[in-house]
């Protein structure tokens, strides 16, 4: 894909994920685009090349399944690519009471959002501690910092994001190698409605633009920037937990998500 520096995005078809390919193409990357959508990711590819001249590897494939991210892996070894950034931007949530939602819709939001992504930031940081350079960002969310009702699978799995990429950021200190966390509030993307939660009230109080995320998650990730959190009002966020009693914050979030009577 010639000499430019390579970035890996999962989830890549839309929100985010799309935003993150079209800021990286901007800045003067190839890409690796993962994502269920092959029609998105081609369309996407072509749009990326006609202005940038970006080069495009599409590899179209469903993450939330076991064995994922080692298939992802092998392709992209297979194709003799190099991934010096590894964006992990693919999740998705479930809306509503814990016990009405499919158990295999929630082992799914687990196998995406935790295992596939920790598989493949272990199998991509190999190389990149190898040749002593690389970064990686995980996408959490303000979510990671309090217990969500209503969401509370999304919610310990965005937890789980943070706690594991702030601790590997520790470790690979001196290593030539950053592990970043971003962590958005609620985002204009399609997400909302995968979720089934357009209606909640925390999706009718304003969506952040995906493009402005992406473009503050990468200013983040350049500058080795552990946590980011777009946003000032985001920022304010994360800080409830530290300042209310830890027992009333799921109180304060389920009103947060619930769905506007009408």
């Amino acid at each position: 894909m010639g000499a430019k520096q390579t970035a890996l995005i999962t989830g890549a078809s839309g929100g985010i994920g799309l935003e993150f390919a079209r800021v990286f193409a901007e800045k003067g990357y190839d890409l690796i685009l993962i994502a269920r959508r092959e029609g998105a990711l081609r369309d996407l590819g072509g749009e990326l090349q006609k202005k940038f001249g970006t080069q495009t590897a599409i590899i179209a494939m469903d993450l939330a399944v076991p064995g994922a991210a080692k298939a992802a892996f092998a392709e992209v070894e297979s194709r003799n690519l190099t991934v010096d950034v590894l964006v992990n931007n693919a999740g998705f949530a479930t809306y509503g009471y814990f016990t009405d939602i499919d158990l295999d819709k929630q082992s799914q939001l687990l196998q995406l959002n935790i295992v596939t992504l920790t598989e493949l930031t272990r199998l991509f940081l190999t190389g990149m501690k190898a040749r002593g350079s690389g970064r990686v960002l995980n996408v959490a969310s303000t979510a990671a910092f309090m217990s969500g009702p209503l969401m509370a699978v999304y919610y310990a799995s965005k937890a789980y994001v943070l706690s594991f990429s702030e601790a590997i950021a520790k470790e690979l200190e001196g290593t030539g190698v950053s592990v970043s966390v971003l962590c958005p509030g609620a985002t204009e993307s399609d997400f909302q409605a995968r979720a089934a939660m357009q209606d909640s009230k925390l999706v009718q109080n304003g969506l952040m633009k995906a493009n402005t995320v992406a473009r503050i998650g990468y200013d983040g990730l350049m500058a080795s920037k552990r946590v980011i959190i777009p946003g000032f009002m985001n920022r304010l966020v994360v800080l409830l937990p530290r300042l209310i009693p830890r027992q009333m914050v799921p109180g304060i979030v389920m009103n947060a998500q619930a769905r506007i009577s009408h």
